[in-house]
């Protein structure tokens, strides 16, 4: 995991929204490009779901990686 991997979590577990790349980019103040490439990791890890093209919610297992209950290390 990345520094920059918990703020994108975060809003998207605080937001409760399926959001897009750009949202959380905008929110975070990160570059899209690098949103979008962590997305795409944290899909294939199974700590995001992607809803449809471009539309992204946590999952249960993100959820749970921010409440500590599943450690980065099990990643």
């Amino acid at each position: 995991m990345k520094p920059t991997d918990d703020q994108i979590l975060e809003i998207l577990g605080n937001s409760g929204l399926v959001l897009t790349p750009t949202v959380i980019a905008f929110n975070a103040g990160f570059d899209r490009s690098h949103v979008n490439r962590r997305l795409s990791e944290f899909v294939e890890k199974g700590l995001v779901t992607r809803v449809e093209r471009g539309k992204y919610e946590i999952s249960d297992k993100g959820l749970g990686y921010l409440s500590g209950d599943v450690d980065a290390s099990e990643l």
